[in-house]
């Protein structure tokens, strides 16, 4: 051992003390333990193995499922003068000559490495004949049949403790519920391993789900009140991410579209753009994201439902990873459930790998139903309780309405049944509060008792009360080319007969946004003591932003791996004059300050 855990992380890291479960995870890995370690993102998990890397003879070895993860970590750890590389496919040819050199002559601290790359050709052989100090296994839930991001070739990763006898092991990850812990334990063979298990809870974290009405105004919404801030929209296909970058960037917005489909140069240009800095919305599908270090990203939004609570969380943990306050929003429609669905009686997976994926599709769909605290909804989905209600989520800001809606819920069911069961929700609607249109008259549904019956209603209100009957699985949508409503007869009759009461959510109207909470929460957030920044304070802190985006283009890095915005903010708010003062600082290490400090305190001295 090189030197003691907490000496290291003040010495290297420039952190006083560590936070949570991080002590008694290190102090586990460096005594030779194997460990599983579930933290939210942001929560710190990368130290759970960096620093008993640091703390232990040889080259920590780390599995890593992206280049692009691969290339933040190891920036930034060079950052703190710590010398880790990568091997992959996009190196250039010195720098991998370069890093297999150091790892031959262990001098490698850490090396990255895909678990295809450790897995074939000689690299395993190569590792054989070095000194491993430990095996971390990050983004852990890839290795997991039950996993949102299953990757086969994780499993071949059950070989590493007869190759290395004796070496502890590390796997990590932010997203994984009891199953999915369970089973990667179990295909790692790692099943003594001890387990150690943060809260998933992230009170900056605004959650927040609202039924489509207008997705364009919906969205817009969410981007005033967030101007100049970086944020991401997801898609649920090719064709509307492009589509929704473009209108973006038609209305003067900084906006790009990423996703599989686009050219390998086009992606690693919007990539560049998103990890150097610029204040912009990268409108992608779920192949962007993953290992994307920003922390400044101020809201996350989804046009469209994901498929699972854990896919859902880790794409709105990349929000916020600074520790300020981030929105996120999800829209949905009852035409993505019954979409999620139908793809899903279709897939030809086992039968015991479909029930779960049904049980978490529901889990999904009850969490944008719910009418209590949304935030418990979804620790819920992870096993974790709050003791009370999170308070920062829209359920919680706005209580939701909930009424006894099982004449709505007859009134709606019996318009489906007796229109044939073969038009959509719009000709539902129209009959339901007595809309004479073109269709309705054609198929003479004017004259039927239905016609009217809620008149006193708005169309909204009924296109919510249709949703949640789909929600529930009462009512279902033909994947046709119209949509069609039908009634699932097992779950209907008993509400039509009266022998089954159902409560639901009124939405006459989108329930108001809290710009008034969002503006006090950033307003505290935004400064160090929690109260209003001075235009000195906040002149110095552009300053130093402007410095690190030179020094970042200058050494092709993301700005944030030499120092994050909450590092600055706290610069300018104490104002060092010293190395000592400067140094006292969190965040700011030995190699940090050695390399920095002279241009930090000078522009400190000349604010």
């Amino acid at each position: 051992m090189t030197a003691p855990p907490l000496e290291v992380l003040r010495r290297v890291f420039g952190f006083p003390a560590f936070r949570g479960l991080q002590q008694a995870a290190v102090e586990h890995v460096v005594g030779g333990g194997d460990a599983l370690v579930l933290m939210p993102t942001g929560g710190g998990k990368s130290l759970c193995y960096q620093l008993p890397a640091l703390c232990r003879d040889g080259t920590a070895l780390v599995i890593s499922p992206l280049i692009a993860l691969m290339d933040d970590q190891v920036a930034a750890l060079r950052q703190l003068g710590v010398n880790a590389g990568a091997l992959h496919s996009e190196l250039e040819a010195e720098e991998q000559s370069r890093v297999t050199r150091d790892l031959a002559a262990g001098r490698l601290d850490l090396l990255y490495v895909s678990p295809e790359r450790l897995l074939s050709g000689s690299m395993l052989e190569r590792l054989q004949r070095g000194r491993l100090a430990l095996i971390a296994i990050d983004e852990a839930h890839c290795v997991s049949q039950w996993g949102h991001e299953f990757r086969p070739e994780y499993r071949g990763l059950a070989c590493l403790p007869e190759r290395f006898p004796g070496v502890p092991r590390v796997a990590l990850t932010a997203t994984a519920d009891p199953r999915t812990r369970a089973d990667i334990l179990h295909a790692l063979a790692m099943d003594d391993a001890t387990v150690f298990a943060a809260s998933f809870h992230r009170p900056n974290l605004h959650v927040a789900a609202a039924a489509k009405q207008s997705e364009t105004a919906q969205l817009a919404a969410l981007l005033r009140d967030h101007p100049g801030a970086a944020g991401i929209v997801y898609c649920g296909s090719r064709a509307k991410t492009d589509r929704v970058a473009a209108a973006l960037t038609a209305r003067g917005l900084t906006a790009a579209a990423f996703h599989a489909g686009l050219p390998p140069q086009a992606k690693r240009a919007a990539l560049g753009r998103f990890r150097g800095g610029e204040a912009m919305v990268m409108v992608a599908t779920i192949a962007f994201g993953m290992g994307i270090d920003r922390p400044d990203v101020r809201f996350v939004a989804h046009l469209d439902m994901p498929d699972s609570p854990e896919a859902y969380y880790q794409q709105i943990g990349r929000a916020g990873r600074d520790g300020e306050r981030a929105d996120t929003l999800l829209l949905y429609g009852g035409e993505d459930i019954a979409r999620a669905r139908h793809w899903l009686a279709q897939s030809n997976a086992p039968e015991t790998q479909l029930r779960v994926m049904r049980e978490r599709l529901e889990a999904m769909i009850a969490l944008t139903e719910t009418a209590g605290c949304r935030t418990a909804a979804l620790l819920a989905c992870f096993g974790e309780s709050l003791p009370d209600a999170c308070g920062h989520c829209d359920n919680c800001l706005t209580p939701a309405r909930i009424f006894d809606g099982t004449t709505e819920a007859q009134k709606v069911l019996s318009a489906v049944w007796r229109t044939g069961q073969r038009f959509g929700a719009v000709h539902v609607v129209n009959v339901l509060i007595g809309e004479a249109s073109e269709a309705v008259r054609k198929w003479s549904h004017e004259t039927l008792p239905t016609f009217g019956v809620g008149k006193e209603r708005t169309p909204a209100f009924w296109r919510g009360v249709i949703r949640q009957l789909i929600a529930l699985g009462v009512l279902d949508v033909e994947d046709g080319e119209y949509r069609t409503l039908r009634l699932d007869a097992e779950r209907a009759r008993p509400i039509l007969r009266g022998e089954t009461r159902i409560r639901l959510r009124e939405e006459d109207a989108p329930p108001p946004r809290d710009r008034g909470a969002r503006r006090a929460a950033t307003a505290a957030a935004a400064s160090v003591d929690g109260g209003p920044r001075g235009a000195a304070q906040e002149g110095l802190f552009e300053t130093l932003r402007a410095w690190r985006a030179g020094e970042a283009k200058a050494q092709a890095v993301p700005p944030y791996v030499i120092f994050h915005d909450s590092v600055l903010r706290e610069i300018a708010a104490l104002r060092p004059a010293t190395n000592d003062e400067l140094s006292a600082i969190k965040g700011v290490g030995g190699s940090k300050l050695a390399r920095y400090g002279q241009a930090v305190l000078q522009a400190v001295r000349a604010a």
